[in-house]
Order: structure tokens, then C-alpha cells, then sequence
């Protein structure tokens, strides 16, 4: 896939939250994805300050894992909540710039919209991909919410301190804790929900950032090497 960076990844978290202002100005928080027949998920684990930045393509709507990517580096920027991207994007680009299938879609854990400056890691992702994006998160970062009702499916509005809607809260399991989806780039919020939810396979998190961070899970402790692999069906 093709990279197009618009600033240095060497900044300082002052300039990190000035490049999220000019970020939030190139976001496209709209749009119409055709039924995809290839999406990625991504994630990031860390071992001290080595990255391994993990895509996993999978087609769609089968599911089954088509290609995996490990990418690893060494990380400066410090640990500084919502500035995510900052830690995570550089590595996650080298990562997406060694595929061979080219995804219609993208899913990312971590946040789009729904974040303090609206410019999330899903965000930065979509836009020096130029590619559609969803921001699908284990945990709440910023908003406040009403719990959605406990079967699948179930959606209640993620909202920003004004009362404006910044994502959606998503019972992806019945019974289960739900997921926090906001626009990265190029696709709508009644979309991103209903893909997240097609994109299930009987757990919490959608296949494709389950896959990508069950990948992260192995990398991190040396099961599988940096390299891009090609796969049939399922790592897990």
C-alpha cells in the first residue's frame, strides 16, 4: 500500500497535538464503502520500546486470514494518553507498506473520532492510507455514554461534552462488555457500526482486530518473525 506522511514523526508532544489539529482538517468523517472483499485489521504491542506493528488482511465475508505482516522498531515518543498515534502510526505505516493484498477497508484498536482533539490513531491511519477506516476500541477514551441493552447488536450514542455524537457503543456479544466505534476516515458512523458487527465471528472484537491482535500477542513474545506472510484460514 501507499504511504503519504504529511509531517516528521520527530516532534515533540506540543507539535503532536498541533499536527492532531491539522489532522482533524483532513479527515473525511463520511462516506459509502462498497461491499469490501479484503479488510484489514491492526495492532500494535510493546515490548519495552520495541514496536510490532501487526496487519492481518482478511477477505470478506468469509473471514478467513489471507496475509499477516509483523513490522518491527524502536519507539521515542513517549507514552502520553491521546497521543496514541504518535507511538503507534510510524511503525503500523512500514507495516501496511509491506502488503501484497491491497484492503478495501481498514479496522484499527484503538480511536477515531472519539477522541479529545477528534483525531484518533484509526484517523491518522485513514488518511496517509487514504483509505476507509474504523476506529474500534476495547475501551473508552473519551465521552460518555448510556449502556446499550445486553444483546448483540444493541447501540447506544458516544457522545462528546456538547451532547454531539462522536461514535457509538456496541454490544457485539450478548452479555459481554461492548466496543467503542468512531469514524477513522472515509465511511460513515451507521456503516462503521454495521460492518463491525458483520465483521463478528462469535467473540467481543471483530475478526479483523482480533486476528491482528492475536498476531501482536505472538510477535510480542517471538513466536512469529517481521516478515509478511501469506495464510489460508485463521491464526487462532
Amino acid at each position: 500500500m501507499q504511504v503519504q506522511h504529511f509531517h516528521s514523526w520527530d516532534v515533540t508532544p506540543k507539535e503532536a497535538i498541533q499536527i492532531q489539529q491539522q489532522l482533524r482538517a483532513k479527515v473525511i468523517p463520511h462516506g459509502k464503502v462498497g461491499t469490501p472483499n479484503l479488510i484489514a485489521g491492526a495492532d500494535v504491542a510493546f515490548v519495552d520500546d520495541i514496536a510490532h506493528a501487526c496487519v492481518v488482511v482478511l477477505s470478506f465475508p468469509k473471514l478467513d486470514v489471507l496475509e499477516t505482516v509483523v513490522h518491527k522498531e524502536k519507539v521515542t515518543f513517549p507514552y502520553i494518553p491521546g497521543l496514541l498515534s504518535f507511538r503507534e502510526t510510524p511503525a503500523l505505516a512500514q507495516a501496511f507498506g509491506k502488503l501484497k493484498h491491497d484492503p478495501d477497508l481498514i479496522f484499527i484498536d484503538g480511536q477515531g473520532l472519539a477522541h479529545p482533539r477528534a483525531a484518533g490513531i484509526a484517523c491518522h491511519i485513514g488518511v496517509i492510507l487514504d483509505r476507509p477506516t474504523i476506529g474500534c476500541a476495547k475501551s473508552l477514551l473519551f465521552g460518555t455514554y448510556k449502556e446499550p441493552k445486553q444483546a448483540r447488536g444493541s447501540v447506544s450514542d458516544l457522545c462528546d461534552d456538547g451532547g454531539g455524537v462522536i461514535g457509538a457503543v456496541v454490544r457485539t456479544k450478548d452479555g459481554v462488555q461492548p466496543v467503542f466505534v468512531s469514524i477513522g476516515h472515509k465511511i460513515g458512523l451507521a456503516q462503521a457500526i454495521e460492518l463491525t458487527l458483520a465483521c463478528g465471528k462469535g467473540y467481543r472484537i471483530p475478526e479483523p482486530t482480533r486476528q491482528a491482535d492475536i498476531l501482536a500477542a505472538r510477535a510480542k513474545h517471538g513466536a512469529v518473525q517481521g516478515e509478511a506472510q501469506e495464510r489460508q484460514g485463521e491464526l487462532f
